[in-house]
């Protein structure tokens, strides 16, 4: 680890062999780690994106019928993800602005999480980020509670949700490391200069969302500007922000 003067730490760790996303909406990892996923890809990292509602609840056309939105928001993130190197993403499907971290989506997650195998798992967090708006979705914070929940204790657990097991053969999986994102407290930063073209070109294939946004790289530029002036790194640099967390 690199220190800095500020208490703040960039990580210096190779890229994990395999890489879970775990998301709220279609265009949440664009707007929070894919510079980060990039830099991960670029290395050899396998990564699974996870996206738990449907977003239909999105989106500023009235015109638009909500299942049509659901629709084209599946397209964007399957397009937007492949852009940027993935090609292993699912969908849960839950309605969008209604999610609860219940037993069904706790048991839904294990399942990707038991196949998947991930070295690393990026989550939203749980915790309330009062510092920034579009952190405060309700449901990027039930999703984070029951990606959390997911991965510590009841993934690794053959006596939790059994017949992920029993009838489905997904043995438990114990998930070494967390990335949190969108919380409160990081205390580990990416430097994602060299990517931020091609992460404003992720979101913006994401039309139904940024369409409206005048300058969508400048508001990028200004949140990860804000990131690596809180990481110590030098004027111009931009970086992605976490809450690393070891379940070991």
């Amino acid at each position: 680890m690199t220190d800095f003067e500020n208490g703040a730490r960039m990580p210096d760790r190779s890229a994990p062999e395999s890489l879970l996303v775990v998301a709220a909406h279609p265009d949440d990892i664009e707007f929070c780690v894919s510079g980060t996923v990039m830099r991960w890809i670029a290395e050899g990292t396998r990564t699974t994106y996870c996206i738990v509602t449907d977003g239909g609840a999105g989106g500023y056309d009235s015109r638009l019928p909500r299942q049509v939105m659901a629709d084209l928001r599946r397209a964007e993130q399957v397009h937007s993800a492949k852009a940027n190197g993935v090609d292993d993403v699912r969908f849960l499907g839950y309605p969008d602005s209604r999610i609860e971290p219940t037993e069904e989506l706790r048991r839904d997650l294990c399942r990707v999480i038991r196949d998947v195998r991930p070295q690393r798992a990026v989550i939203p967090s749980p915790e309330i980020n009062w510092r920034r708006v579009a952190d405060l979705h309700s449901d990027h914070r039930a999703v984070g509670d029951a990606a959390l929940r997911a991965v510590y204790p009841e993934a690794r657990n053959e006596f939790a949700h059994p017949t992920l097991l029993r009838d489905e053969g997904l043995a438990p999986w114990a998930v070494p490391e967390l990335w949190v994102m969108m919380g409160p407290t990081p205390n580990q930063y990416m430097d994602v200069t060299s990517v931020f073209d091609r992460k404003v070109e992720g979101l913006r294939i994401h039309t139904s969302q940024t369409a409206h946004l005048s300058d969508l790289a400048g508001l990028l530029r200004d949140w990860l500007t804000e990131h690596a002036r809180a990481a110590g790194l030098p004027p111009g640099r931009l970086a992605e922000a976490f809450q690393v967390v070891s379940t070991e």
